[in-house]
């Protein structure tokens, strides 16, 4: 299933982040949707060139995050992808922040193969109180007839810390047991801060039927470590020039990182 869905053992997914859609309070009017596409059109063809193996969208600059999709942002991330697509090459996923029905709904539009969301648990987070509904997201997959649409499911949000005291390796075995999650995320406290590998350790040690990802914070120095216990890994800020997440994709730090990762695997 890994191969089939990324394109590769030990899988990189690489980022494709997009600036502030129309609603969101930093939205480019000036320059508007055709900006947005050619910006994320310049990042797709620095990280296929790089040689990633699967790329995802996701709306990271949408700040203040939303917990429920607006229908402006929604429906102009759909439009962006619906354009863009033609250009891939490889396996692509999509990750509405922080809304795991509008992922779902996202990824039945465009004809992804995955989706990445916080789908399980409750949160105490910058954006309030959390309550993810996975249920109705893993429902309306199966109301779509796609089952091949694989869900990635975030067990330690970033932005955010878990209400109760169950375990991460509790919440791991969980998502999986009652929420049917094809692949689990472990993340670091926030966008492009390492994941902690003994987290990853015990999450896979729990899970060693069902793939692993490391979501967060993964660069050239670390991945080694990082792929001798995951069995992929999700990046996006180290790929960016000066390692900034608000920048533009740097095609020589991803073609540097690929050769490393080709060592490895």
């Amino acid at each position: 299933m890994i191969k089939t869905t990324f394109g590769s053992h030990k899988p990189i997914i690489a980022m494709i982040h997009f600036g502030p859609l129309p609603g969101s309070p930093l939205y480019d009017k000036d320059g508007g949707m055709q900006k947005l596409i050619d910006l994320a059109a310049a990042d797709i063809t620095a990280l296929q060139n790089g040689g990633v193996d699967a790329v995802m969208f996701g709306n990271e600059g949408d700040r203040p995050y939303l917990l429920k999709a607006s229908p402006q942002s929604l429906a102009a991330m759909s439009f962006a992808v619906g354009e863009l697509k033609r250009m891939i090459k490889i396996p692509f996923g999509v990750n509405y922040l922080w809304d795991p029905v509008a992922s779902v709904a996202l990824g039945v539009a465009s004809g992804a193969r995955f989706v990445r969301e916080i789908f399980t648990g409750v949160y105490d987070s910058d954006m309030g109180l959390w309550a993810p509904d996975a249920a109705s997201a893993v429902r309306l997959r199966a109301d779509c007839n796609r089952s091949d649409l694989k869900l990635m499911y975030n067990i330690n949000a970033e932005f955010a810390s878990p209400i109760g005291d169950r375990s991460i390796a509790a919440r791991a075995k969980s998502a999986v047991f009652s929420s049917l999650a094809d692949v689990v995320l472990v993340s670091g406290p926030m966008t492009g801060e390492a994941v902690e590998t003994g987290n990853l350790t015990v999450v896979k040690n729990v899970l060693p039927d069902t793939p692993v990802f490391a979501n967060t914070g993964v660069n050239i120095n670390n991945v080694a470590d990082i792929l001798g216990i995951a069995d992929g890994a999700v990046i996006g800020t180290h790929f960016k020039v000066d390692g900034d997440t608000w920048k533009a994709v740097d095609q020589a730090r991803v073609s540097r990182f690929m050769d490393k990762v080709g060592k490895i695997r």
